[in-house]
């Protein structure tokens, strides 16, 4: 059941996002799955902008996850050190580097990648879809957070595990892949905090637009 105690078709009003935003690239500038990895841990209550900002100079000296295991604390920390909650994010991709080793042997499986530490299903939700893996969830970044709700696919929710969750009983796997950034995009560029309603191309479907606007 949706926000409305009805099951609505929810893949059908969702896909003129869908179309729009199917395969962009995440907004974090990596450019392998070591990067990603590296960065969708360090991005975790940080903005895309910041880490985007830092990862020149942090993948220049380590360029591998090889690298990164062999280097310390100490050494490590001056590269991230403009990043939120930098000390803990050292010592979890310290970690990560440790058990890992090598770039090809990165994980690419919810089970496996939450078993990581500094990954949650958020994180390996985005590794999923950007190595182009088969869904095992949907992502639940802050805008989904936000903006799922406010469309009135499911009701509010500040936990991303229970938006994620919610989001999985009512969408169908088949959009599961694309459809968490689909909607995080949307959040980004239209459904701001005060959202850009007469810009979007499924206020035809919107709760929020339905009760609040027309």
């Amino acid at each position: 059941m949706d926000l409305f105690g009805e099951t609505t078709n929810w893949k059908t009003k969702l896909e003129p996002i869908l179309s729009k935003y199917k395969g962009r690239k995440h907004p974090l500038d990596y450019q392998n799955t070591y990067q990603l990895l590296v960065m969708v841990v360090l991005s975790a209550q940080d903005s895309d902008a910041n880490i985007n900002k830092i990862a020149p100079a942090l993948f220049e000296k380590y360029p591998t996850l090889k690298s990164l295991s062999q280097t310390d604390a100490e050494t490590f920390i001056p590269y991230i050190s403009k990043v939120r909650n930098y000390p803990t994010k050292a010592q979890w991709l310290l970690e990560i580097a440790k058990t890992v080793q090598n770039d090809e042997d990165i994980p690419l499986t919810m089970k496996e990648l939450t078993a990581l530490k500094g990954i949650g299903r958020k994180s390996a939700n985005v590794i999923l879809r950007e190595t182009h893996q088969p869904a095992e969830g949907i992502i639940a970044d802050l805008h989904v957070i936000r903006v799922a709700p406010r469309i009135g696919i499911i009701k509010e929710s500040k936990d991303g595990i229970k938006t994620e969750k919610d989001l999985m009983q009512v969408l169908p796997k088949t959009i599961w892949s694309e459809i968490g950034m689909a909607i995080s995009f949307l959040g980004r560029e239209t459904c701001r905090p005060k959202p850009k309603c007469d810009e979007c191309t499924i206020a035809d479907s919107c709760h929020y637009f339905a009760t609040e606007i027309a």
